[in-house]
């Protein structure tokens, strides 16, 4: 019997039963509506927003896209909206990128005034010939679409830990601010209202139809130089899907990321057969052998899922974490395992 025989046979035109690791595509088996986003703290509420879609049956993408958005929407968010830390000019800039089972992909950089950044992404990807807009051009598609576009002031907490921060005017990034108990110049440790900070958000998920697709999006480090872009609105860097394969989204320091094409180079390892925390894994050392600072003094995590609903993560320091929403995981944490200790 040859192969084709064998599918017709065994009926994998609907939903299959069979899985396939070997150096290649991964067949589906048992599919199962998945979640995955990085950071615990802000993670439960992202994935409840996106497994109300996909625990009816919605797509990925809807999912991933209302999913992170609970983080642009949350004013006391440090790193991802518009009431998170701005850039040394005061500024808030905000960067996302979205990707779907079909390869379509959107992106926005550098774009200000815009409440949902991720909103906007998926916008480009379904109404432009582009994949990223920036800056001004960014914000006047924002208009021509009918998005409010919001004046340039700090919430509170921003403006606080701005003004702390021009004190001395360092630009120091610390990893695993979420996790530290150490008083830190920026960002602080905990909120105003008593949460704990937290970074970029990514997500990545399958759904029922057994299609994947991600999102990400952040304002990007405090008080960075005017114009960064680090790698959340990057395909490949930030963000990747590939449906025949798997989903991968990072976040810590972007740039490390994007020198190594970080999540498509995950996905490329799912591609090989290896897991999802293999893969993982395997990036992270990738990245660790060409990184040009300390490695001790900066954090990257991967978080992937497989074709087949597996998932997984690893870093390159220990810290990091990230949430996991099935029917068999209800806002799972899971503490990634790390290169250096």
């Amino acid at each position: 019997m040859n192969r084709r025989t064998l599918i017709k046979t065994l009926g994998l035109g609907s939903l299959g039963a069979l899985i396939s690791k070997s150096r290649g595509a991964i067949i589906e088996k048992n599919i199962r509506p998945l979640v995955i986003s990085t950071w615990h703290n802000q993670g439960v509420a992202a994935n409840t927003a996106a497994w109300s879609i996909l625990s009816t049956g919605g797509s990925s993408l809807d999912a991933v896209e209302l999913g992170v958005q609970q983080s642009e929407n949350d004013i006391y968010n440090c790193c991802v909206g518009l009431g998170a830390n701005p850039d040394r000019e005061g500024i808030v800039t905000l960067d996302a990128s979205i990707m779907d089972h079909k390869g379509r992909c959107g992106a926005v950089a550098f774009v200000e005034g815009v409440k949902s950044p991720i909103a906007l992404a998926r916008r480009v990807m379904e109404k432009t010939p582009h994949v990223m807009l920036a800056g001004s051009g960014a914000q006047q598609f924002a208009k021509e679409q009918g998005f409010e576009i919001l004046p340039n002031k700090l919430s509170d907490h921003a403006q606080k830990t701005y003004n702390n921060w021009l004190i001395k005017s360092e630009y120091k990034p610390v990893i695993n601010i979420e996790q530290s108990n150490k008083p830190i110049a920026a960002p602080p440790v905990k909120l105003d209202n008593g949460e704990f900070n937290h970074d970029t958000i990514g997500m990545v998920a399958i759904d029922a139809e057994g299609n994947l697709s991600g999102a990400c999006t952040t304002s990007g480090m405090a008080f960075k130089m005017r114009g960064r872009i680090g790698d959340s609105p990057i395909i490949g860097a930030g963000l990747y899907v590939d449906n025949k394969v798997g989903a991968a989204t990072s976040s810590g320091n972007g740039e490390e990321v994007i020198r190594t094409c970080g999540s498509f180079l995950v996905v490329e390892f799912m591609r090989q057969g290896f897991s999802p925390n293999e893969a993982c894994k395997k990036a992270v050392q990738r990245l660790l052998e060409i990184t040009p600072t300390d490695p001790k003094t900066v954090q990257i995590g991967f978080i992937a899922i497989n074709k087949a609903g597996e998932h997984g993560g690893f870093s390159l320091n220990p810290g990091f974490d990230y949430t996991a929403t099935s029917n068999e995981e209800n806002h799972q944490k899971h503490v990634l395992n790390s290169l250096l200790k």
